[in-house]
């Protein structure tokens, strides 16, 4: 019988469980493979919400990464809501608990922009009606944190944490189940390639603007226009993306 406490024990020592490490380079592909070993913790029971996970170093030796790369793993994930990181006590599960599944993995970007096309406007209504300050002030901080990224990486993970935010926002908890399925999808390799490929500094400074007009629309209030807002900006990376 499967004892939920060894598994989490393996995962905390500073033993590796398994004899080869997983050898990866890329930043989006370190994620992937973090994503699934924490993932398979939480299905085994190993973990649950406000648990403990395994620190930087114990994650950089097991995947023989550097620390930073590890690093910025470990922040994207918290960036998503997904982790909380403490200084000086480690890092945790979210209390809100869970990674999403990983069914959906191998949904196409193509797929993807199709469905956000026709679900992230559909928010506005539910956002504007439901959004409470703080929810106002996460999107705010996300906004701050893509606009002094200092590079792409760091503009990516506070763009897929804003659209998260949103769709926190509407205090529907259907709809968030939902946006953790997109957000596990732009972190496949394949859509990591895609936006290296397309996303300019300009076209960065373009979405920023963008992002700031749906979060002001929001704030005031006003579901049309940023329902408009969200499906021109969405558009606006469909042509980026696709050129159509």
């Amino acid at each position: 019988m499967h004892n939920p406490r060894q598994t989490m024990t393996a995962m905390t020592s500073n033993r590796r469980p398994d004899p080869q490490p997983i050898r990866r380079s890329g930043r989006r592909d370190s994620t992937q493979d973090i994503r699934a070993y924490l993932l398979e913790a939480v299905a085994q029971g190993a973990v649950g919400p406000g648990g403990k996970l395994p620190t930087e170093r114990e994650l950089a030796a097991r995947f023989d990464l550097p620390r930073n790369t590890v690093r910025k793993t470990l922040a994207q994930l918290e960036a998503e809501g997904t982790i909380t990181r403490h200084v000086g006590r480690g890092t945790f599960l979210a209390d809100t608990g869970g990674f999403p599944a990983d069914s959906v993995t191998h949904t196409s970007p193509a797929e993807l922009m199709e469905a956000r096309m026709r679900l992230e406007p559909a928010m506005a209504e539910l956002i504007v009606t439901n959004a409470t300050p703080a929810d106002f002030e996460r999107m705010e901080t996300c906004l701050d944190r893509a606009e002094r990224g200092a590079t792409l990486d760091d503009f990516e993970v506070w763009d897929a944490a804003l659209h998260q935010a949103l769709a926190a926002a509407t205090h529907n908890r259907f709809v968030t189940r939902v946006f953790d399925m997109a957000t596990a999808v732009r972190h496949q390799t394949e859509w990591g390639k895609l936006k290296d490929r397309v996303v300019t500094p300009e076209r960065r400074l373009k979405y920023q603007e963008e992002h700031r007009t749906i979060v002001d629309a929001l704030k005031a209030r006003d579901a049309d226009r940023a329902r408009a807002a969200i499906l021109a900006h969405l558009q606006h990376a469909r042509r980026n993306l696709f050129g159509f």
